[in-house]
C-alpha cells in the first residue's frame, strides 16, 4: 500500500492506495539507458583516437551510415527514457508508487550510463585536461590544456573552445581531476568513467538529503525523488554527462538540510566546500546567514544578523583559504578570473544573449553591424537585473527558514538564467532544492516540458543544436507533448490509433 497526499486537499488529506512496484516502466527506462550508452559508442561525445572503436570491426559505427544508425538509436533511447519517466511520474502522481521504486528506477537507468561515452557534452574531457595542468604544475587559471607537451591524448579530446581558456571550477575540484589524471594517465575511458564514480558522491549526498528535506521543506518525497533525481537533467546530463554540478550539489543540498536542523557550522562549512567545487554555491552562502540568524535565540533582527554573520565568516575563511591553498599549493585565487570564461560561450538559450541577438537581426536588415555590441549591451543591462533580483531575494529571506531556502533556489535559477552562459544542466542549481516544496500537477507539466527540452537543445557529440530551426522546431513539439502526458496518457491518442487496427482484428 502506498500513503499519499492530495496537493489539492491540503497536507492533512491522506489517502492509501493500492501500489504496485513498476517493473515495466523501469524495464523500458533501462533499455532506453541501454540504447544511449550503446549508441554513444558512435554518437555521443566519442574519443578523437579511440583505442577501441578506431580502427577495429565497429568502426563503422563512428561514420557514414553506421553513425546515422547510431544516432537514431541513441534518440530512441532518450525517448524510452522519457516515456518511462513520465509514466512513472504520473504513478507517482497518482499515489500508486513511493519513494523506493524511483530511488530503484533512477539507479537502474544511470547504471548504463556509468561506462557511456559522455552524451550531449564533452566537459568531462576539459575536466581531465584541467587536471592534467594542475598534475605537471601548469596554472589551468592562466592557460588551457593546449599548453601541455605530455599526455597528448588527453589534451586533443578537449573541445577546441576550451583548449586555450582558464577553468572555471573551484580549486578543490581541480584537485580531484589531478588526482583521477594521476591514477588514469592518457587512459581517458578509465578517465572519464572514475570522474563519473567520483561525481556520484554528490548524487549520495543528494539522496541522503532529499527525505529531510522534504520533511522540513513541505513536499512529498517520491515527488521530490522522480523530479530531482530520476529525471532526464539527472540521469542523461548530470550523470551521463557527466558534469562536476552534481557533486557540488551534494554539497550544496547537505548544506542546506544541515542549517534546517540547526547546525550551522557544518552548514556553511560544507556549502563552502561546493563552492570549491562549483563556485556558484556561493550564492546560497548569504541565505543561509539569514536562517543562522533567525535561529537565535534573543536579541533584535540587526543583532541577530550579525551574530550570525561574524562566526559565518569565521567559518567560511578558513575553509575558503585551507581548501585553496590544500588545492593548488599556493593562495592561487585566479579561478575568479576563471569564470569569465564561459562567456565566451553566446547562444540565445541564455535569455540577454537572445535578445541581443533578436536586435542584432532586426539592425542587420538595414545596417551591416558586428552581433558583439547588441549581445553585450543586454547581457550588461542582465547583469543589473541579476544583481537586483539576487538582492531583494535575499532581502525577502532576513525571516530564515524555510522561504529562505525558496528564495535562495530562485537565486540560483537566477543566475543559470541571466548571467552567460546558460547551460542546460545549470538549472539544476536552484531546481533540486526548490523540488523539495509542494508542487502542482500543472507545474510538473512544465517541468517536464522543460526538462526534455533543456536535453535536446545539444546534439548527442555535445554542440549546440540551438540554431538549427527544423531540429528545435521537432524538439518542441517532443517537449510539449512530454509535458501533455504527464497529465494525460498520450494525449494526441496517437497509441490508441496505433492499437485499434489490432483491436478490430480479433
Amino acid at each position: 500500500m502506498a500513503t499519499t497526499t492530495d496537493p489539492a486537499a491540503g497536507t492533512d488529506a491522506l489517502t492509501v492506495v493500492p501500489s504496485r512496484f513498476p517493473y515495466r516502466t523501469i524495464a523500458m527506462g533501462t533499455v532506453g539507458s541501454t540504447l544511449l550508452m550503446l549508441a554513444a559508442l558512435g554518437a555521443g561525445g566519442i574519443l578523437i583516437r579511440d583505442p577501441l572503436l578506431g580502427h577495429g570491426p565497429l568502426s563503422w559505427i563512428r561514420y557514414g551510415h553506421g553513425r546515422a544508425l547510431a544516432t537514431a538509436l541513441l534518440y530512441l533511447g532518450f525517448g524510452l527514457v522519457v516515456w518511462a519517466w513520465v509514466r512513472l511520474g504520473r504513478y507517482v502522481l497518482d499515489g500508486r508508487v513511493g519513494a523506493k521504486p524511483v530511488v530503484v528506477a533512477a539507479a537502474c537507468w544511470m547504471a548504463p550510463l556509468l561506462v557511456s561515452p559522455p552524451l550531449f557534452t564533452r566537459d568531462v574531457f576539459s575536466y581531465l585536461g584541467q587536471g592534467a595542468q594542475l598534475l605537471y604544475g601548469k596554472d589551468p587559471y592562466a592557460f588551457g590544456p593546449a599548453e601541455l607537451d605530455v599526455l597528448p591524448d588527453v589534451v586533443v579530446n578537449v573541445h577546441q573552445l576550451w583548449q586555450t581558456t582558464p577553468a572555471p571550477y573551484g580549486p578543490l575540484f581541480l584537485l580531484v581531476s589531478k588526482w583521477l589524471v594521476g591514477l588514469t594517465g592518457g587512459n581517458m575511458i578509465l578517465g572519464v568513467i572514475l570522474t563519473r564514480l567520483v561525481i556520484m558522491i554528490g548524487l549520495a549526498g543528494v539522496l541522503w538529503s532529499i527525505p529531510r528535506l522534504v520533511k522540513h521543506l513541505g513536499g512529498r518525497l517520491p515527488v521530490t525523488l522522480w523530479l530531482a533525481v530520476a529525471s532526464p537533467m539527472t540521469v542523461i546530463h548530470l550523470v551521463g554527462g557527466p558534469h562536476n554540478d552534481l557533486l557540488m550539489l551534494g554539497f550544496l543540498t547537505t548544506g542546506v538540510l544541515a542549517m534546517l536542523e540547526r547546525r550551522p557550522v557544518l552548514s556553511v562549512f560544507l556549502v563552502t566546500i561546493g563552492m570549491l567545487i562549483k563556485p556558484t554555491a556561493a550564492v546560497a552562502l548569504p541565505f543561509l546567514v539569514w536562517m543562522w540568524a533567525a535561529q537565535l535565540p534573543s536579541g533584535g533582527p540587526v543583532k541577530r544578523f550579525f551574530r550570525a554573520l561574524l562566526p559565518a565568516l569565521g567559518v567560511f575563511g578558513p575553509v575558503f583559504v585551507v581548501g585553496t591553498w590544500v588545492s593548488l599549493g599556493s593562495m592561487n585565487i585566479g579561478w575568479f578570473t576563471g569564470m569569465s570564461a564561459p562567456q565566451l560561450i553566446a547562444n540565445w538559450l541564455n535569455f540577454p544573449t537572445g535578445i541581443g541577438e533578436i536586435f542584432y537581426n532586426m539592425a542587420h536588415i538595414m545596417v551591416d553591424v558586428p552581433p558583439s555590441p547588441f549581445v553585450t549591451v543586454f547581457r550588461s543591462a542582465a547583469w543589473v537585473v541579476l544583481a537586483i533580483f539576487v538582492v531583494r531575494q535575499w532581502w525577502l529571506a532576513r525571516a530564515g527558514g524555510n522561504q529562505a531556502v525558496l528564495r535562495a533556489a530562485a537565486a540560483l535559477l537566477a543566475v543559470a538564467i541571466l548571467a552567460p552562459p546558460t547551460l542546460p544542466w545549470y538549472l539544476t542549481w536552484g531546481f533540486v532544492l526548490a523540488s523539495a516544496f509542494p508542487w502542482d500537477r500543472k507545474h510538473l507539466a512544465g517541468v517536464v516540458g522543460v526538462s526534455v527540452f533543456l536535453v535536446l537543445v545539444y546534439y548527442p557529440t555535445g554542440e549546440q543544436a540551438l540554431y538549427d530551426w527544423w531540429f528545435i522546431g521537432g524538439v518542441l513539439a517532443v517537449s510539449l507533448y512530454a509535458a501533455a502526458s504527464l497529465l494525460k496518457p498520450d494525449p494526441l491518442g496517437l497509441i490508441a490509433a496505433w492499437r485499434k487496427p489490432e483491436s478490430l482484428d480479433r
